[in-house]
């Protein structure tokens, strides 16, 4: 396997100002709470300019996109795929078991704060440019599905909205309990659940 090529110092400071935003959006939103979440809030608690902000996110939910939705993604490359359904079941499930680790790691509050119905980058019908934990199990199960590892009996569309509801209600139900839930298990029930249902062995 090859090295990862150095990032470059301009590569460093971008990364470096991206994670100097978020913290100070982190910290409004378990201080003050999703209305006082504004760039100028934002920028001032960061010590950047709005330029700078822009140039790195279009809005404030951008922003929070970016860290709840592309952070903890798993390269679709690095899933190998098993030679059974139950294989290719588990990769799904161990995807979203990755989600719920991240989330627990940026907190339930700014969790909670995130999946605001004000948050219009939850809306897969208006933001379609940033892609959803999603997209890699999507292109996990079309492999499975070339390779004639697995059938699936819905169409992919309607798999990959029934997942992302599944998900999202999973979240909810740890945010509306403060923490308080079986966030990993209820994931894994309810994803297995419904995998058991459209996922069918292949005719390899």
């Amino acid at each position: 396997m090859s090295e990862k090529a150095p990032i470059s110092k301009q590569q460093q400071k971008s990364r470096e100002t991206r994670e100097k935003i978020f913290r100070a959006a982190k910290h409004i939103l378990e201080k003050k709470g999703y209305e006082e979440l504004s760039i100028k809030n934002i920028c001032e608690e960061a010590g950047v300019s709005n330029g700078s902000f822009y140039h790195h996110f279009k809005t404030k939910d951008d922003l929070l996109s970016y860290y709840i939705e592309d952070q903890p993604k798993i390269d679709p490359d690095l899933l190998e795929l098993p030679d059974s359904v139950d294989g290719v079941k588990e990769g799904i499930i161990q995807v979203y078991l990755n989600y719920v680790k991240y989330c627990r790691e940026l907190g339930v509050e700014f969790v909670a704060e995130y999946y605001d119905t004000k948050n219009q980058a939850l809306n897969a019908a208006i933001r379609m440019e940033r892609p959803y934990p999603i997209v890699t199990v999507q292109t996990y199960v079309e492999k499975a599905l070339a390779a004639g590892i697995v059938t699936l009996n819905v169409e992919i569309e309607e798999f990959t909205t029934d997942i992302r509801m599944i998900v999202i209600g999973n979240v909810f139900e740890w945010c509306v309990k403060h923490g308080d839930a079986d966030f990993e298990g209820n994931m894994s029930r309810s994803l297995g659940k419904y995998l058991d249902a459209v996922l069918c062995e292949g005719e390899q």
